[in-house]
């Protein structure tokens, strides 16, 4: 039976985009996704709200367009997958990081908040989301963000 690994996500940055460049000049672009549910609680008639915070890695040329146009604040429309990756502390301990490669990604909002020319799109190729064959991650370098 086939099975699915997709997140779809429309969010704000909560804080500016990290990028760094692997040892083959690979970008690696990380940003943080907010997303929240409003309701309103039935027995107090008080309305609540909660914030969902992601992970998302942004590779190659994809991480460079994000690097470049969005900031804090900016809403985003982000498609890619759940990746869970393992990598040693200071203290070589075992950690694990569950993260979303990203491999769609659009600028949303209004037309003073986009920089990039009309299209504000940017989707890589399956084969160009990262370094690393099986998921985009790093080959042998592990970067722990």
């Amino acid at each position: 039976m086939a099975s699915v690994n997709k997140v779809i996500l429309i969010g704000n940055l909560g804080r500016d985009p990290e990028t760094r460049y692997t040892a083959d000049g690979a970008a690696v672009t990380n940003i943080t996704i907010a997303t929240s549910d409003r309701w309103k609680d039935k027995a107090t008639g008080e309305k609540k709200e909660s914030t969902e915070w992601h992970r998302v890695v942004l590779w190659r040329r994809l991480g460079e367009v994000a690097g470049q146009y969005l900031k804090k604040g900016a809403q985003v429309y982000i498609e890619g997958s759940l990746k869970t990756r393992k990598w040693q502390d200071k203290d070589g301990q075992d950690r694990y990081t569950t993260e979303i490669v990203g491999t769609s990604m659009q600028m949303l909002g209004g037309k003073g908040e986009r920089t990039m020319d009309d299209s504000a799109v940017a989707t890589v190729p399956p084969d160009d989301v990262g370094a690393g064959a099986d998921f985009g991650g790093p080959p042998d370098d592990d970067i722990p963000f």
